[in-house]
């Protein structure tokens, strides 16, 4: 019986972990109307992704899995009442306010490739020759990814052109199989993505990856590395993996395939995030790496920078989106891919967050 309890609260609690919000509308039926003073920031969201159109035009893509890639831009609104590392997300039932709320004003699509890229390089020549794509996680609707991605670019300040990887994650409780296979079927096509990011004119591109989305990640960058391409031709920048739900074996032989980085990539971890206390139970005990206590020891030979945010305020209670919710550490990320000197910010940033922990265990934040 208490086993049987377990498995079933298991999923529910490993959920909390990632998105909070069942899957809602990404467009409101209408709008309120707001004056600039009350907009902090109008950021235009790029779009690649294999979930099914969805059949609610409002909520525009859903959590079936599609063999075809999809391309759109979202423009998403940020108050100015917002707070640092906070989604402001609208109640059911209240009124679309961009004055209060994170609002998605308006979305295209894009019928070819062509079209998509060509959009692509316009926005990415207007923002310095950058785009950093964001693969999201676990439980994660194509609405919080949206506003995740707009969150992290506004509080992050990141000066270039974000695009967001969305999987097909059925956002559900009891998904974790579902989005594993999911996750699974996407690598190929993120693979594509960054291919057909590397033939456009952006000079650098960036990845920043999310809890399951590093393992997408890590298997579209192994992929490239077997074909003879594993830096897109010189254009891939930073490579940032936060709170990763993987296996450190498998981990350890994506890494060897891929062979040691010219730029460590780095691994945001945090031996509290409960998690991945909870997927590694799911997968017999076996150790995730970003709750890897051995990490920084067994891990740095491979080429990676391994960032401890342990101890560091999370705002959520499974600690598991630290990267993106505690305004320092955001400020950091930020700081980091504004960076263009290689090592010696990663040294820095590595140095900032050791500084935060350190002042949070002294009492001082």
């Amino acid at each position: 019986m208490l086993r049987r309890t377990f498995l079933t609260l298991l999923p529910a609690a490993l959920a909390a972990g990632c998105a909070a919000h069942k899957p809602e509308e990404l467009l409101g039926s209408a709008l309120m109307a707001a004056s600039i003073g009350d907009i902090s920031g109008n950021h235009a969201i790029f779009v690649a992704t294999t979930r099914k159109r969805s059949d609610d035009p409002n909520k525009v893509f859903d959590g079936e899995r599609s063999a075809a890639l999809s391309f759109a831009r979202v423009n998403v609104t940020v108050p100015k009442s917002h707070e640092s590392g906070k989604i402001e997300r609208k109640s059911r039932g209240n009124s679309n306010d961009p004055s209060k709320y994170f609002m998605a004003s308006e979305i295209a699509g894009y019928d070819s490739e062509t079209k998509f890229l060509l959009a692509l390089n316009t926005d990415t020549a207007a923002r310095g020759g950058r785009v950093m794509v964001f693969v999201h996680g676990y439980n994660t609707g194509f609405d919080d990814a949206v506003y995740r991605l707009t969150q992290i670019v506004h509080d992050s300040g990141y000066p270039g052109t974000p695009l967001l990887f969305s999987w097909a994650s059925g956002a559900s409780t009891t998904g974790y199989v579902y989005d594993k296979e999911s996750a699974a079927a996407a690598r190929d096509q993120l693979e594509e993505t960054l291919r057909l990011l590397a033939r456009g004119s952006a000079r650098r591109i960036d990845i920043v990856a999310h809890s399951m989305g590093t393992w997408v990640t890590m298997e579209a960058l192994r992929q490239l590395a077997i074909k003879g391409n594993r830096t897109l031709g010189g254009k891939l920048g930073d490579v940032v993996l936060a709170s990763p739900d993987i296996d450190v074996d498998v981990f350890k032989s994506q890494m060897q395939r891929y062979g040691k980085p010219d730029k460590p990539f780095i691994v945001l971890l945090s031996d509290d995030d409960r998690a991945l206390r909870l997927s590694s139970m799911i997968a017999g005990s076996q150790p995730r790496v970003g709750d890897y206590k051995n990490a920084a020891q067994d891990l740095t030979s491979y080429g990676v920078t391994v960032v401890d945010m342990s101890g560091v305020k999370a705002g959520d209670s499974f600690n598991h989106t630290k990267f993106a919710d505690n305004p320092e550490l955001v400020a950091l990320l930020g700081k980091r891919l504004r960076e263009d000197d290689g090592y010696a910010s990663d040294r820095d940033v590595t140095d900032r967050i050791n500084q935060v922990n350190h002042e949070i265990k002294a009492g001082l934040l």
